[in-house]
């Protein structure tokens, strides 16, 4: 018998858990969580020269990083031997070369889960909330088809499904601040599509525990933070949180089109060479015509972080922590008749910064106050606390 009933859960320091797609963003945070609790950690990359980074996370030897290419059947076997639970974190939000939708998201995921399957490992595979076998958007369409195959080679996997996920060094929040220091307009495609903002230390302590064997298996998680917002109010309230003034402008569907056309044209031309932050596709906007919320059937379900004992924390706790950067004059930026703004920023912050914020330090067990009675959690040992 394979799968999570298998797993002990008082030995960590025994038990190897092979990460494909862990020098990514989400991937760099799933490897702290498991580190800090003892697990040996494989970090399967196509590179894994540009993954020693990992190792301070951990202790000597502890964290190791391999190449594995899931173009390769035989990488990801070498990766995978010897694993007692295997998480794929793989994802693109665009095709370029032969990295496409399919080989990766579709048919990679499923060689890693049959791979898994065959040494008798656990699964973890992150989705993301949006996939649809029968979407228009090939990313929507390739993730459900990695789902299909994960659970048809292992029937007891685990599924997370995150909506837009935030935390330092995202490619949301930070992109948009970055194209908000340099242009004075700021063109949206989809500016009123909803969003579940999700903290990327939330998603990692939901991974963590499947690995412990505390989520039931066999079943699709949706993941969303504790506010829903449309795309526009996000970026609006980046803004806020920078502190400058810029044109924000909800483009309309044809002209969101011939942006996204125009600008794949424009990488194309630079071959490959055009900054992330300018990039955009025909197939993120046809994405973008979609809420990216938990469903309420996920809900109703217990398929969702309530189900799992975590409270999910508020962008108002962390964003400001690593977008003051971006401020005129940095962490020394004011705002007129704001003196408490004048202090140095905290990544963590341990108060709601207005009565609208979903923050609620008093009863979450978060990045900035750690545990509590009421919501056992890690959290505050893996993000650190403020007294």
């Amino acid at each position: 018998m394979t799968g999570f009933d298998t797993l002990p859960l008082t030995r960590p320091t025994s038990q190897l858990v092979t990460i494909f797609g862990g020098s990514g963003f989400l991937g760099r945070h799933v490897v702290r969580a498991l580190a800090k609790q003892g697990y040996r950690i494989r970090v399967a990359v196509r590179r894994p020269d540009l993954a020693l980074f990992l190792q301070p996370l951990g202790k000597v030897g502890q964290i190791v990083a391999v190449q594995a290419n899931l173009r390769y059947p035989a990488s990801v076997a070498r990766a995978v031997e010897g694993a007692d639970v295997v998480i794929n974190l793989v994802g693109i939000l665009q095709e370029a070369g032969a990295q496409t939708f399919s080989r990766l998201q579709a048919d990679g995921a499923g060689e890693i889960a049959r791979q898994a399957a065959r040494v008798g490992a656990a699964m973890i595979h992150v989705s993301a909330i949006g996939a649809d076998p029968d979407s228009p958007s090939a990313y929507a369409r390739t993730k459900a088809e990695g789902e299909a195959q994960v659970f048809a080679a292992c029937p007891d996997a685990i599924v997370f499904r995150p909506s837009l996920v935030f935390g330092p060094g995202d490619s949301f929040f930070n992109r948009f601040a970055s194209l908000a220091r340099a242009l004075p307009v700021l063109p949206l495609a989809g500016a009123g599509t909803r969003f579940q903002p999700v903290f990327v230390g939330d998603v990692a302590e939901a991974i963590a525990r499947a690995v412990e064997g505390r989520v039931p298996a066999g079943r699709v998680y949706e993941l969303g933070g504790p506010e829903v917002a449309t795309l526009e109010h996000l970026v609006r309230y980046m803004l806020e949180t920078i502190r400058r003034r810029r044109v924000v402008i909800a483009l309309p569907l044809p002209a969101a089109r011939l942006q996204a056309r125009a600008m794949e044209i424009a990488n194309t031309l630079t071959l490959g060479l055009l900054p992330d932050d300018l990039k955009l596709t025909r197939d993120q906007v046809i994405l973008l015509q979609k809420d990216n919320v938990v469903s309420e059937a996920a809900k109703a379900e217990g398929r969702s972080f309530e189900a799992l004992g975590i409270i999910p924390t508020a962008a108002e706790a962390v964003v400001p922590g690593y977008l003051w950067r971006f401020r005129k004059a940095g962490q020394f930026a004011t705002g007129r008749g704001e003196s408490s703004q004048a202090e140095v920023p905290d990544t963590l912050a341990k108060n709601p910064l207005d009565p609208g914020s979903q923050h609620r330090p008093g009863r979450a067990s978060g990045p900035s106050i750690g545990p509590n009675a009421a919501n056992p959690s890690r959290m505050g040992t893996r993000w650190g606390t403020r007294n």
